[in-house]
């Protein structure tokens, strides 16, 4: 049977509110793959499995899909998925790899590279993925769990290649490395080779998992060339209001990541803080034109209810009301708007007895992120899970505002969270004395 990810009761995992089930009544007749190998089969970095004998099947297909369910148990340089080769020709090969987490696609012939493209999201983070390459006359489209993240305009896919010879899971073959090159370490559940392109929803059928939509959207933007204006608002916390004693707030974390280390296009992407000291859901709904709509941004991220909860005027039915309005503001902007929830983190009920029903707060947000099908990071489950189940104090500058250290665990939890954590980078890897 294959395996779905089902959308779980708020409260649980983060995992859980990023991926929501993918029906299958809207599927006409199942797509036939001309290629399908259920591999399940762990590989070490040096074991392969070679399909030549079966190489006919994709030889000379002009377009089609390529799909793959995979876990990762290592990060290398390019980890092969699967490849169709020349064994006797150099550099002449289409493959798909994870290449130091990234999804690569490339079409090479005799050393000439017809198509090479990386996602800059991330997927070796040790859960079970699908990605899907489709090939059409139009160009090339990267499916992960079941949702688009890049599209490119190149057309070239196995009959852009000298007639290949050999076909393998887990490693290259080529004339300059007979034994193979780019070997990968962890699991492969499945390869298949469909000879025409799977369209969105027969792809997330086929996936272990499907995103929600809004995933899949932020996905793209940071896999595309297009300039985007990202936005965090919220209160003190996004606003990085004195406690993080002249270190980075977790939204300037994050704009290092992405306008930085991702290199170009994307550091023409913005990054804008419009958090403010105090505010509230009901401030936020008021002045979501000067705060939000003014910017014109792509990604609106939305931290807020550490001041709901202490405040008469936002009880927990204004709350969710207020949520539910800004959600829906957002998805109304010019050109469209991806929403994304982030929870406040846990405080020091001991030093803050008003904010004592924080967690119903949160948990709130989660009920409304699940209905909504939003992107919830969910900091306060993680920093109790982080931490025995009990509130970091360590974390926190006056037992409610989180520190520099708080900050940094903030940051890299919606890094993680939205793909591009990478253990190598300077943001992910920073660590604070």
């Amino acid at each position: 049977m294959r395996r779905r990810s089902v959308l779980l009761a708020a409260g649980t995992t983060l995992t859980a509110t990023l991926a929501t089930p993918f029906s299958r009544a809207f599927a006409a007749a199942p797509a036939v793959p001309v290629l399908d190998h259920r591999v399940e089969r762990v590989y070490d970095g040096q074991s392969y499995t070679d399909l030549s004998a079966k190489i006919a099947k994709v030889r000379g297909l002009p377009s089609g899909t390529i799909l793959a369910t995979f876990s990762t148990t290592s990060r290398n340089p390019a980890m092969t998925l699967v490849s169709a080769s020349d064994r006797t020709k150099p550099a002449t090969d289409v493959t798909v790899c994870v290449s130091a987490g990234r999804l690569q696609f490339s079409v090479r012939d005799n050393g000439v590279v017809k198509q090479n493209h990386l996602t800059r999201t991330m997927y070796d983070d040790g859960t079970f993925h699908t990605v899907a390459i489709t090939v059409t006359g139009s160009g090339t489209t990267f499916y992960a769990d079941g949702r688009p993240v890049l599209t490119t305009g190149q057309s070239n896919f196995f009959g852009s290649v000298s007639p290949l010879t050999a076909l393998n899971i887990a490693r290259n073959l080529d004339s300059e490395h007979p034994g193979g090159e780019s070997f990968y370490t962890g699991t492969i559940k499945r390869v298949a080779v469909y000879n025409r392109a799977l369209s969105m929803q027969e792809v997330a059928a086929e996936s272990v998992r499907v995103d929600l939509a809004d995933l899949g959207t932020i996905s793209s933007i940071l896999n595309s060339g297009t300039p985007a204006v990202w936005l965090t608002t919220g209160d003190s916390i996004t606003h990085g209001a004195l406690w993080t004693n002249g270190w980075r707030s977790y939204s300037e974390h994050f704009q290092e990541r992405v306008r930085w280390e991702l290199g170009r296009p994307k550091n023409s992407d913005f990054v804008i803080d419009t958090g403010v000291s105090g505010s509230t859901t009901n401030d936020l709904v008021a002045k979501f034109t000067e705060r939000v709509s003014a910017f014109g941004p792509k990604v609106v991220s939305i931290m807020l209810g550490t001041n709901d909860v202490a405040t008469a005027s936002t009880g927990p039915g204004v709350y969710r009301a207020n949520l539910r309005k800004l959600v829906a503001n957002v998805r109304a902007l010019p050109g469209g708007a991806v929403p994304l929830l982030q929870s406040p983190n846990p405080v020091d009920v001991d030093r803050w007895p008003d904010h004592a029903a924080l967690a119903d707060y949160v948990q709130i947000m989660r009920e409304v992120a699940a209905e909504l099908n939003v992107v919830l990071i969910d900091h306060h489950a993680h920093w109790l899970a982080t931490n025995g189940g009990t509130v970091p104090l360590g974390l926190l500058g006056d037992g409610l505002h989180p520190d520099q250290r708080g900050h940094l665990l903030l940051a890299k939890k919606m890094i993680r969270d939205l793909r591009v954590f990478d253990p190598a980078s300077r943001v992910c890897a920073l660590t604070i004395p």
